[in-house]
């Protein structure tokens, strides 16, 4: 089941509704572990404690808040950002009654390598096994999972391949799952100019110039991608603050290398990644969202991923909002996740 409609206050009024409601019955002080506070000055919001646990190949450093009794939530970042994309979308959700995680990705923040032997892998497959990994550490079986970018496409690949572990799915831009094949199809024009920065990262110099100019780099794609997003400096070095992790420019040369079938994957997720590669069917309960002032993708209706959905699917267009949309947008972003949970009920 699919339907598309335009993102509104009026939309969304009765989900705003119910979360007032929780509000009221879980207020702020009953969350349990790290809270979003404002910065003085500015409307962000910030984490407050971290924690570290041990996950397949990582050390992961990830932000909890919500009731610890409560659905679990499981938000995931895309480049070049970090956790912090959802730091206001955490606390609506979390006193909505949600135990909401937020995992810093490989490569950003303090989430670590346990073995400098290990080979810094940004391909897909490794990045979603990741989230099982810290699912499985933490002891969830099931969760709502949301995403933008990387973090999208990683919600994707395990709503897709272990459906059993997604309640619901909120997805920014669709069906993101990656196939090696097709991306050596040439876009248009228009769309070619929107991914210049996998071109760039493709040569010696890109490697060379985004480890060294980094900070600069993501700025100038945070302007580019989110043209209505008036945010302050104080938001932005928030948030570069996760790039300054060892592997981060390693992990994103060889994510866009991978694409582009420049740089080899691990033969130990060659088996996962064939069955990426077939598209395979996502059956759980999805909303997907666009922002429409996306400066990397356009804005749609919603049938690409309905396309690739056996379940229940609501689709919106939030007003406004660019490629950083649960930090652009993050009522919007809450709101889908609790339709993501009803859709599931």
């Amino acid at each position: 089941m699919e339907i598309s409609r335009q993102y509104s206050r009026r939309n969304f009024l009765g989900l705003a509704a119910l979360t007032f409601a929780a509000a009221q019955i879980l207020p702020s002080k009953a969350m349990a572990h790290a809270k979003a506070h404002p910065l003085p000055g500015s409307t962000t919001y910030t984490f407050g404690e971290i924690k570290q646990i041990e996950a397949g190949v990582l050390n992961i450093g990830y932000a909890e808040t919500g009731p610890v009794n409560g659905q679990p939530v499981i938000l995931l970042h895309g480049w070049p950002y970090d956790i912090h994309s959802y730091a206001e979308t955490a606390e609506l959700l979390a006193n909505a009654g949600y135990r909401v995680i937020v995992p810093h990705l490989r490569g950003h923040g303090t989430t670590r390598f346990l073995s400098d032997n290990t080979f810094r892998n940004g391909q897909q497959a490794a990045v979603a096994l990741d989230i099982i990994a810290l699912m499985d550490a933490l002891k969830i079986r099931r969760a709502i999972l949301g995403g933008f970018d990387w973090g999208a496409r990683t919600a994707n690949i395990i709503a897709a391949l272990w459906p059993e572990r997604v309640k619901g799915m909120v997805s920014v831009n669709g069906y993101l799952i990656n196939n090696l094949e097709k991306n050596q199809q040439p876009l248009s024009p228009v769309a070619e100019w929107g991914w210049w920065y996998q071109y760039y990262f493709a040569t010696d110099r890109g490697q060379k110039g985004y480890t060294a100019n980094w900070y600069d780099f993501n700025k100038l794609i945070w302007k580019n991608i989110s043209p209505k997003w008036a945010f302050d400096q104080a938001t932005y070095d928030r948030s570069a603050e996760s790039f300054k992790n060892p592997d981060y420019a390693a992990i994103v040369i060889h994510n866009y290398r991978w694409r582009l079938s420049i740089e080899p994957g691990e033969k130990q997720y060659d088996e996962m990644e064939q069955k990426l590669f077939a598209g395979p069917a996502i059956s759980v309960p999805t909303v997907t969202l666009d922002g429409d002032s996306d400066g990397v993708v356009p804005a749609g209706d919603g049938s690409a991923f309905a396309r690739k959905s056996t379940g229940k699917h609501v689709h919106h267009v939030v007003k406004g909002a660019g490629h950083n949309l649960p930090q652009e947008a993050p009522r919007a972003f809450a709101d889908a996740i609790i339709e993501a949970d009803n859709l599931a009920k």
